[in-house]
């Protein structure tokens, strides 16, 4: 769609000449010619950008601004005025003006002041969209478990909610640590910021950098995520901790929160991560607990996870017969809550009746031992141990699924698949599925 650009000016010939230079470029050109005219198209009809000049018949472009700034702030605003007039230009930049420009102006200068100005509305339109989804999923997704270990992660969130202090999230892969994340981003008084992740193992190093260097210029706000700090690059940990030192200082409006499944206090005591650091960034840690050791939360979740994607799919789900809630009991959850909603999710996409079975799990996690898992365990009877099933579905799935497939069944990344493998050994036949 082409964006529109209202010009309030009352001279007819540079009018036309800016709007043919606009339509040139591919915007579609209004134009009013004072005032209350600007104020009465801006009513009626969407813009994406208003220039206007500083004398008009009626007031002057500050009358414009502030008039406009009060009805649409989000609207940029871009004053043209005379040398004589730099005074007011200056004005109009501290009523909320994004850039004046003067005349006689040169037109790849002028043409270059509305491409930024008109990005840079981009981009807050693309944030405050971010945001709305970010909000939506969080309302959508309430952190769900009765097990005492979460009304424990329950009563530190409720007291972090006044607090503005750096976060450490540690927990298991897959076991909702963004969740938690986001839950004190939107108890805070932070709500209506960005809430910006970044993935340390995954984010290339220049990307890193450059989000980096922004928080510590204090060019932007909100909550930063940074997931999977201790893979950190050293360079990059000592920004983070000027970062962090500048806002024990005051000089920086943003909340720091970090997540890690490996232990940042042991990495630090052998010198693989900045002890600094660990206690800046630690001043609360919350400890998130696997599945495997939070009882009855796993069915909790499923019906949560089944009730979502049933509405999702427009399917009626009324729960799960004996035994797939026996295997719901019983599995030990290596990819915690992320490997619990994707089955469900598998699960519902597969289901032909209401009620989820044996059958049902049969079809969406054939491997051997979820298979055995599913049937409850006679008395003394061992569980399988995380590892041992995870080689076991290594070693019966290698060959027919790809590593992407394996790692989601396992609820895992693919590193960790391949770092298992190669300790194993675990080689797959030429004839393996290569996706």
């Amino acid at each position: 769609m082409r964006e529109r650009i209202l010009l309030i000016d009352d001279d007819a010939g540079l009018s036309e000449v800016i709007g043919m230079l606009l339509e040139q470029e591919g915007y579609v050109a209004e134009r009013a010619g004072t005032v209350a005219a600007g104020l009465q198209h801006i009513r009626k009809s969407e813009v994406d950008l208003v220039i206007t000049d500083l004398r008009l018949p009626d007031g002057t472009g500050l009358d414009a601004i502030r008039a406009i700034r009060a009805r649409r702030p989000e609207v940029p605003i871009i004053m043209i005025t005379s040398y004589s007039s730099i005074e007011s230009a200056i004005g109009a930049l501290r009523m909320g003006a994004v850039d004046y420009i003067i005349k006689p102006f040169d037109n790849e200068e002028f043409l270059h002041s509305l491409r930024r100005a008109l990005n840079e509305r981009r981009v807050a339109r693309e944030h405050a969209l971010l945001r709305r989804r970010l909000k939506s999923a969080h309302d959508s997704r309430p952190l769900i478990g009765d097990s005492a270990a979460m009304r424990r992660v329950g009563e530190l969130l409720r007291k972090l909610a006044s607090s503005d202090a750096n976060v450490l999230v540690c927990g298991e892969a897959g076991c909702g640590k963004e969740r938690i994340a986001l839950a004190i981003h939107f108890s805070s008084a932070r709500a209506d910021q960005p809430f910006v992740p970044l993935d340390c193992g995954a984010t290339p190093r220049e990307a890193l950098e450059e989000a980096l260097f922004a928080y510590a210029r204090g060019a932007t706000s909100g909550t930063l995520f940074l997931d999977e700090i201790s893979e950190l690059a050293a360079p990059l940990q000592l920004t983070l901790l000027r970062a962090l030192e500048e806002k024990a200082a005051g000089s920086l409006d943003v909340r720091f929160i970090a997540a890690s499944r490996r232990d940042l206090a042991v990495l630090s005591e052998r010198g693989q991560f900045r002890k600094d650091l660990y206690y800046r960034i630690g001043v609360i840690t919350i400890d998130v607990p696997p599945l495997r050791s939070r009882g009855d939360d796993a069915l909790l979740l499923a019906r949560h996870f089944a009730a979502h994607y049933g509405r999702k799919l427009g399917k009626r789900v009324d729960g799960f017969d004996a035994e797939f809630s026996a295997f719901l009991q019983n599995h030990p959850w290596p990819g915690n809550v992320r490997e619990l909603e994707n089955l469900i999710e598998r699960a519902v996409i597969f289901a032909e009746a209401p009620l989820l079975t044996g059958r049902d799990l049969a079809e969406v996690a054939p491997a051997l031992p979820m298979v055995r898992a599913a049937t409850p365990l006679a008395d003394g009877a061992r569980p399988l141990a995380i590892e041992e099933y995870i080689r076991e579905v290594i070693e019966r799935f290698q060959d027919s699924h790809s590593e992407t497939e394996l790692a989601k069944m396992l609820g895992i990344g693919r590193k960790a698949l391949w770092m298992r493998r190669r300790q194993w050994g675990l080689k797959r036949s030429r004839r393996s599925v290569s996706r």
